[in-house]
């Protein structure tokens, strides 16, 4: 997040003192935040946090605007370090708080904490003046909100409150900013009083009011045909030509336009891909970017367009960030007449300013020669507009003589013969005392063999069994003298006896390495091993013998073993080299270069061959449309391994796209490169016709010509649309027509000349910036239909059952039939449709013993014709509502007979003129129907043991009677016919009352 503004202030110490102290100075562990306070409440308080880690344990105080807090007064109360205020008051208590912590080691300074009071007066007792608008058009309402702080957020209700303005599908916008009400087209029910509803949120509470009532009023647009005229979109609503947006928090950008149809919204990043965070914002009124990094400052712009035209609105937005810390000091002890070197190095935009403090107090001029006084608490300040941070550390000056007791030399030294050997003397002392070494009585100087350091190190090189014995450190300065000694062993040393062996094997095959050592009995031996110098995490230390296995090698594994035999006084290390064979590495350095409309030339450098050749290369690539990687074509096609560019073609103009490059060998293909940056394709004309050219219908004196809208990936191209071409057939004179928005279906040509149903040859094409595309192949359409003028003839209604009757006329296309009973008002009739010529026309779902009024009228696309004079028809008599009655029945062989009542008709029924029996076999869908006169009938069963399912039912002028069911199988055979009807009853019937 942070950019290149890091200023650094470096502070110099000399000091002549020595840092040595059980104490602790003050570490915030709580510090206080900004408070928004609802201004007038009197009763409440506001608590302000201050928690500091000290010994001993820290005390406080408090300022507000550079002065000290009268802690004690009434209304100001310390609770531990936090300061409380009773009934905070505007005017006298707001400001800027920071807390002091304090103990004997120093004081820190808190961050600042901010105590605003927040208020929201109410709106202006003044009505705003009625609006009037006419339909269609866009328009706005004034909030003009009342004072207030901190910002407020709004809506709008109209009529009686909470009945809230919704989006409505793009029409109502209300602006976060200056909290006015936009309308995009008003409609006539937008006729109402709208009332603006602020809100103020404050820590502790909310609080709300509302204007009073705009009044709008909107007229029908005098064109004299409703809701018809047509704009192009107008931005009303724009964000700033410059825009100031914080590093990690949210920026939103605002954009509303008027407009008939209702514009869409669209936004796009002039100067690089738009961030995906802004996710489905990137089509709306308002743009949300949330935690805004330096990579989203550029120009945004906001589009707005419909079938009419566009509009579009540009402005910057430039990001800053707050101070951040990039490397800060740290408590420090350090000796007499040495140097402390503090370093403070912050990051932000703009580009912060540091100062110091020491013990709250600003520090202006370089210290050097320090005293015990100037022991304490320093703390580096960085700041710019947005924020201020600060950076602790203490600074402890102490003296004292030489003392071994915390850091004694070590006790028992062991060593190897041949090796070296170091011995350590650090007693803690201020100031730095003068430090030598002896053995025995004998003082060591600097040697072929000994050296002597000036911080008291000493080094024995080539030892031998002679070196063995005491060796004491002797340290003094002016307050005290101290000593302390060690005891030197000397061992065998440790030698490599098999050392490991380089090896070379291919990917996922297996290899053992060697290591074998000798050492000194007395003590134990490790193996420990390094890959490039990195040491291993073995499962088990090696002891005696060291060997190494691979399983299943990697590339990543190739590389220099280092075998290490150790124990406490000397090592021995051997190396070897492993070759790991395998697919090449990733290809390196990818660039797109020489884009043009189909093609783009790719650059990189060659990855490594993991030790064998590089075979042959492949371009991936992807693309908005595309669902992930896929295999490009390139020239040349096939990419030989030692080429570091190709030509990928085939690419589509105006498209964006990413690529990778991967290499192969006879080992395998590796992984891709590095994807390049996102690059587009040059435009280019459209190249393919529109599709699905058609149309027709609408209103009278219309040609109504549809179409597929172009898909993005035949575009090719921005400032796309359409060209349309049209023309009555058999004239030579082309209409031509443009539509310039890439997303229209449909073109509405009216004309008061245009005559009913008449023949257009149309065509259309696609254009851009670049050019036009080829026209499509010629479509006819016909312009709008008159609605009929003559009514159908030679209307004739027949009954031809209880519940249907058949009407016929003289041919006309599309007809539309109109029954109703007798007694009903025909606005209640019911109605059925024909398509084409047809001529007849049954209808179902009549009553039985009904006289019915019929009347059919010719439709077409521009509305329904004169109705033809009234036909009347009476619908038969309903057929006998009873089954067949007394079903019996007996097998023969395969053969099944079966034998039933007759049906007797009731006076008001219709005559029985025969019977309908339906049967299919077991396992079979459809029935089969035979039509009888007589009240039996012979039936074939079976070839298996499976049944036949009978519907036996009356049929007459009135229809279908109700159906007797039964199944019938050679497992329920009955022999005789005249058995009582007890016993003659089949294993299964079922009656059936529906009418058919």
């Amino acid at each position: 997040l942070l950019p290149l503004a890091t200023p650094t202030l470096n502070l110099f110490f000399t000091l002549h003192l020595y840092v040595l102290s059980p104490f602790n100075g003050p570490v915030f562990e709580e510090q206080p935040s900004s408070v928004v306070y609802p201004e007038g409440l009197s009763k409440g308080t506001v608590t302000l946090n201050c928690q500091a880690r000290a010994s001993p344990a820290a005390t406080y105080r408090w300022h507000v605007n550079g002065t000290n807090v009268p802690v004690g007064d009434l209304r100001y109360t310390l609770v531990a370090g936090n300061l409380v205020i009773s009934g905070p008051q505007y005017g006298s208590d707001g400001g800027s708080y920071q807390c002091l912590a304090m103990n004997r080691c120093g004081t820190v300074l808190s961050r600042v904490a901010n105590l605003k009071f927040g208020y929201l007066h109410d709106f202006s007792g003044e009505g705003q003046s009625p609006q009037t608008v006419y339909e269609g058009a866009g328009a706005f309402l004034a909030c003009q909100a009342p004072a207030h702080y901190p910002a407020l957020s709004y809506r709008w209700f109209v009529n009686d409150f909470p009945s809230f303005v919704k989006p409505d599908g793009g029409r109502w916008f209300v602006s976060q900013v200056t909290g006015n009400l936009y309308l995009a087209k008003a409609e006539p029910n937008d006729t109402a009083s709208y009332f603006c509803f602020t809100t103020i949120d404050m820590d502790i509470s909310t609080k709300s009011t509302f204007s009073k009532a705009n009044q709008l009023t909107v007229q029908p647009d005098g064109t004299g045909v409703s809701n018809t005229r047509k704009s192009a979109p107008a931005i009303k609503v724009r964000f700033p030509a410059e825009t100031y947006a914080l590093a990690g928090h949210t920026t939103q950008l605002e954009c509303f336009a008027y407009g008939n149809p209702i514009p869409k919204l669209r936004w796009r990043k002039v100067d690089g891909l738009l961030p995906s965070k802004a996710g489905a914002s990137a089509e709306g009124p308002i743009l949300t970017l949330p935690e805004m990094t330096f990579h989203d400052e550029g120009v945004y712009e906001c589009e707005a367009y419909n079938s009419e035209g566009r509009d579009k609105h540009q402005g910057r937005i430039n990001v800053q960030g707050r101070p951040e810390w990039l490397q800060v000091m740290s408590d420090s002890e350090v000796e007499i007449s040495s140097e402390l070197h503090w370093t403070c190095v912050a990051a932000g935009k703009p580009r912060p300013s540091i100062r110091w403090l020491r013990n709250g107090q600003p520090l202006s001029t370089q210290v050097i020669n320090l005293a015990l006084e100037d022991s304490g608490m320093y703390q580096c300040v960085a700041e710019n507009k947005h924020d201020t941070i600060y950076s602790n550390a203490e600074l402890r000056v102490q003296v004292q003589a030489p003392d071994f007791r915390s850091n004694p030399v070590r006790r028992l030294v062991p060593a190897a013969r041949g090796g070296q050997v170091m011995l350590e003397c650090r007693p803690r002392a201020a100031p730095k005392p003068t430090l030598f070494w002896s053995r025995g009585t004998e003082l060591l100087t600097n040697s072929s063999r000994v050296t002597v350091t000036p911080d008291g190190i000493l080094w024995i090189h080539n030892i031998s069994r002679a070196d063995e014995g005491k060796y004491t450190c002797f340290a003094e300065n002016y307050l005290g003298k101290a000593n302390s000694t060690g005891h030197l062993s000397v061992r065998d040393a440790t030698k490599i006896t098999l050392a490991p062996s380089n090896a070379d094997i291919n990917q996922e095959e297996n290899v053992t390495l060697q290591c074998h050592a000798s050492h000194d009995p007395t003590m134990d031996l490790t193996f420990t091993w390094a890959h490039n110098g990195a040491l291993l995490d073995l499962e088990d230390p090696k002891e005696t013998i060291g060997d190494l296995l691979i399983v299943s090698g990697q590339l990543s594994q190739a590389g220099t073993y280092s075998c290490t035999a150790q124990t406490v006084v000397d090592s021995a290390s051997a190396s070897a080299k492993l070759v790991v064979r395998g697919p090449p590495g990733p290809p390196g350095g990818l660039v797109v270069k020489n884009v043009a409309e189909t093609s783009a030339e790719l650059r990189w450098s060659r990855g490594y061959d993991n030790h064998s050749p590089i075979g042959k290369y492949v371009i991936m690539g992807c693309s908005p449309l595309s669902s992930g990687w896929r295999t490009m074509r390139t020239e040349p096609s096939n990419i030989e391994g030692n080429a570091e560019s190709a030509r990928v073609v085939g690419l589509l103009p105006w498209m964006d796209y990413e690529f990778q490059v991967i290499a192969s060998n006879i080992l395998g293909s590796g992984e891709p490169s590095m994807s390049s940056h996102t690059v587009r394709t040059q435009q280019a004309a459209p190249t393919v016709a529109p599709s699905g050219l058609g149309g027709g219908g609408g209103d009278r004196n219309e040609l109504i010509i549809t179409w597929t809208p172009m898909a993005r990936e035949y575009q090719n191209g921005d400032g796309f649309g359409y060209i349309l071409a049209f023309r009555k057939r058999n004239t030579p004179t082309w209409v031509v027509e443009r539509v310039s928005n890439v997303e229209s279906s449909r073109y509405v040509y009216s004309n008061q000349s245009l005559s009913p149903y008449c023949p257009f040859e149309v065509k259309i094409k696609a254009y851009n910036r670049k050019g036009e595309g080829p026209f499509s192949q010629i479509a006819l359409v016909h312009s709008a239909e008159e609605e009929p003028t003559v009514a159908p003839s030679r209307i004739n209604a027949t009954a031809l059952t209880a519940f249907e009757m058949q009407v016929s006329w003289d041919p006309v296309q599309h007809l539309s039939i109109r029954y109703w009973r007798q007694h009903e008002r025909e606005a209640a009739a019911d109605r059925v449709r024909t398509a084409g010529l047809e001529t007849t026309a049954r209808v179902a779902g009549l009553r039985p013993s009904t006289r019915y009024h019929v009347t059919v009228l010719a439709y077409n696309s521009a509305g329904t014709g004169p109705a033809s004079p009234k036909s009347t028809v009476t619908t038969r008599r309903p057929p006998p509502n009873r089954p067949p009655g007394n079903v019996f029945w007996k097998t023969d062989g395969s053969w099944v007979t079966v034998r039933w009542d007759h049906v007797k008709a009731l006076g008001n029924e219709s005559a029985v003129l025969g019977y309908k029996v339906l049967y299919k076999h077991e396992g079979q869908s459809a029935l089969k129907v035979l039509d009888k006169g007589k009240t039996s009938v012979t039936l074939p069963l079976p070839k298996d043991n499976g049944y036949v399912v009978l519907e036996i039912r009356s049929w007459g002028e009135g229809g279908d009677g109700a159906a007797h069911e039964t199944i019938v199988s050679r497992l329920s055979y009955i022999p005789t016919w005249d058995l009582p009807s007890s016993n003659t009853t089949p294993a299964v019937t079922r009656t059936h009352y529906t009418r058919k």
